[in-house]
């Protein structure tokens, strides 16, 4: 029989019986109480029946022999036979760790306030929040006409949930008279949501049910006509705009818009006075808008700017014009302003912020006199209130060196205060009303951890790693004080995405305590294909510059091991999505850097799945990663997909996750890979495979009930890297 035994200690990893700790002097700083658990590893993995496939195309064959573990019904009972199985196995194995993995769970919940409720919003005279309550998974959705009235319940997802595994309110609206509101339900995590309206004088639902849409609804102001998106139901792509009018069927909407390029999103929003409904179209490499009048909902649209082949540009509209944040001449973005009734006519737009090279342009908010930019140099963060009747700017001041900001609920336009959302890796979440004329700030509330958390206790630091082409990788870090000595002793967990310009800031993540806590230094790769260091890290990250997200995020786990940062026989790497798809490159690339690997939702059989027009958002992502249909593209592709280049050889330990509904990564991508590198491996390490059988791409639903795959992956690594509990 074959075991897996790890001896654990406070300060490192031993294998097997009676071998000494290879760092004498740290074995000394330790206690040497020890605690053996054993694995079963005895019992055999699945594996897979294999059934040659061939695809060709370029004079490449490609034989898959796992091809046939797609069902897009999700029906098929040998498939569903064989998730099973893998998620037995996931349990059997991971057995002996079955009260870590419940003592981690009560952990990362009890940092979760049970009784909670956000900051309320002020918006077209009543006050918006949720407020969640007790052990109850869903939130409250409720308003009231002042501070101190009675609140109104205007949805209970805790009780529209009864009966669903899985369930989640996409979006709601209420219209300009405050009687109706429209919202959104998805009961499969598919993301294709069915839209509600209710009468909120009377609590009852109307007839009107509008099915396959996006998610969200936006209100004309005549309080009659709503406009949605629908969904392709095979490719998920959302294409149409209808408007509806009340009391008539679905069937008898009228179709404003349809989207025939099918690498464009699109989707809908309404400015902030409320009179234009936007029609957002967007590309990787392109972006529109379309308008139209909310006064006036059947009349015709308006296209704000014709769509060019590199243009890029979003709109907030003010009373006078409208603010272009646009990259038109404008690599790293600058922000214009167009008449409101001529905005197609650029040689009539104003400069209100000038493009600078070295200044990356992120995102715009707009009240009446104030223009508020967030704008990052090297990396760093920060905003910058621009006074549109002294033509004065300022920065906002904040206290931590390293942070992320985001505009948070600003629906109206005449006041001269901003709501932001703030966070660092010390940081908690933060809701901070800021007076834009005085910069003085308010905290309205900021999330408890728990009673004994005290962020003084933890430091963070952004570090610059140099990439093998010389190019400087900034990393963010954060770690606790007392457990961290830069001696090579800690183990590390690091962290990246790495696509579609998504940068990832440096914020609070009360899970990651669990790991801190217990000596981890805890990283955030920063790695091109991101927008970290402004649009050209972006796209020296993307099509035929791919390979440099995965050798980034490589030569950061040795960056940070020479930097004596991490233990190198304890470097974690965890990423998901297209990060899944990051890790599934790097364990090709540099599998001996690794002791353990956590690969989320990964996408990870590239080739194949740009090459299938039918399978959810391929088309929309051609300028991301390109089509299979021109050579270039495909062999670019085929080099560094993770499932074609699964190879004989020694891989890490790995746990892998999906959910059977995902409507991002198909679940057949991460079960195919598995499958394949069962094959292959040429190690005894652990390879877990796990599938929640009731949810997509963001897991489960609940706010407590996703802490379940968090404990999994952090017994898991906890474990590999002998950190007692």
């Amino acid at each position: 029989m074959k075991y897996l035994w790890i001896v654990l200690t406070a300060g490192g990893l031993m294998s097997g019986c009676g071998v000494e700790n290879k760092s004498d002097s740290l074995e000394q700083k330790v206690d040497k109480t020890v605690r053996a658990v054993m694995l079963n590893t005895n019992v055999n993995a699945p594996v897979a029946k294999k059934v040659p496939y061939e695809m060709s195309a370029h004079g490449v064959t490609r034989n898959d022999n796992y091809y046939w573990m797609r069902d897009d019904s999700r029906t098929d009972t040998e498939i569903l036979a064989h998730l099973e199985q893998e998620n037995r196995y996931v349990d059997t194995v991971l057995a002996p760790l079955k009260e870590t993995r419940e003592a981690l769970y009560e952990e990362l919940v009890s940092r979760i306030e049970k009784d909670d409720s956000t900051v309320p919003v002020f918006d077209n005279g009543y006050w918006y929040y949720t407020r969640y309550s007790g052990e109850n998974e869903y939130p409250v959705y409720l308003r009231k006409p002042s501070l101190d009235a009675e609140p109104q319940v205007l949805l209970d997802a805790n009780v529209m949930s009864e009966g669903h595994d899985y369930f989640s309110i996409g979006s709601y609206a209420v219209s300009s008279n405050n009687m109706l509101m429209a919202y959104s339900e998805d009961t499969l995590s598919r993301r294709i949501y069915t839209v509600y309206v209710k009468n909120l004088e009377s609590d009852e639902k109307l007839n009107d049910v509008l099915e396959g849409t996006s998610g969200r609804a936006v209100w004309a102001n005549d309080n009659e006509h709503l406009f949605y998106v629908k969904k392709d139901p095979q490719t998920l792509l959302g294409y149409q705009v209808y408007r509806h009018k009340l009391g008539t069927s679905q069937e008898s909407d009228v179709l404003v818009y349809e989207e025939s390029d099918p690498t464009f999103y699109t989707y809908i929003s309404k400015s902030k006075d409320d009179s234009v409904i936007y029609i957002h179209h967007s590309n990787t490499d392109k972006t529109g808008v379309t308008l139209i009048d909310a006064d006036n909902p059947t009349s015709d649209s308006e296209v704000f700017l014709p769509i060019k082949e590199g243009q890029e540009y979003s709109v907030a509209k003010a009373s006078d014009g409208y603010y272009v944040l646009t990259n038109i001449d404008a690599k790293n973005f600058k922000v214009m302003k167009a008449p409101l009734n001529a905005t197609a006519d650029v040689s009539k737009w104003q400069e209100v912020v000038p493009h600078r090279p070295e200044v990356f342009l992120q995102s715009i908010e707009v009240m009446e006199n104030h223009l508020v930019v967030k704008e990052k140099e090297n990396g760093m963060l920060r905003m910058v209130v621009h006074n549109l009747i002294s033509n004065k700017e300022k920065i906002i001041p904040t206290q931590d060196p390293i942070y992320g900001a985001y505009f948070n609920a600003n629906p109206e336009m005449d006041t001269n205060k901003l709501r932001i959302y703030y966070s660092s890796l010390t940081t908690p979440g933060s809701i901070i009303d800021i007076n834009l004329d005085t910069l003085e700030s308010e905290v309205m509330k900021q999330t408890r951890v728990s009673e004994t958390f005290d962020s003084s206790a933890y430091a963070s630091e952004r570090v610059m790693i140099k990439a093998r082409d010389g190019a400087m990788i900034p990393v963010s870090l954060v770690y606790r004080k007392d457990k961290f000595k830069k001696d090579s002793t800690n183990p590390l967990y690091q962290y990246a995405y790495g696509s579609y310009g998504a940068t990832i800031d440096p914020t609070f993540r009360s899970s990651w305590l669990s790991l801190i806590d217990r000596g981890f230094v805890v990283a955030i790769a920063h790695i091109r294909g991101g927008q970290m260091l402004g649009r050209e890290w972006y796209e020296s990250g993307k099509m035929h510059h791919k390979m440099n997200t995965f050798t980034d995020f490589i030569d950061v786990s040795k960056g940070l091991v020479a930097q004596q940062y991490a233990d190198e026989n304890r470097v974690f790497a965890m990423g998901g999505s297209a990060g899944g798809l990051l890790m599934g490159a790097v364990v090709n690339m540099a599998p001996e850097l690794y002791k353990g690997v956590s690969a989320h939702v990964p996408f990870v059989d590239v080739v194949t799945t740009m090459s299938d027009e039918t399978i959810p958002l391929t088309t929309g992502e051609y300028t991301e990663w390109g089509n299979p249909a021109n050579k270039d593209e495909f062999d670019y592709m085929l080099s560094y997909s993770p499932y074609d280049q699964v190879e004989a050889k020694d891989y890490p330990h790995m746990l892998v996750t999906t959910g059977l509904h995902d409507s991002q990564v198909q679940y057949f991508e991460p079960m195919k890979w598995v499958a394949k590198l069962r094959e292959y491996k040429t190690d005894n390490n652990l390879l877990l495979f796990k599938t929640d059988m009731e949810a997509g791409h963001g897991g489960a639903s609940g706010r407590f009930k996703r802490f379940e795959s968090t404990a999994l992956e952090y017994a898991f690594v906890l474990h590999l890297a002998g950190v007692p509990l």
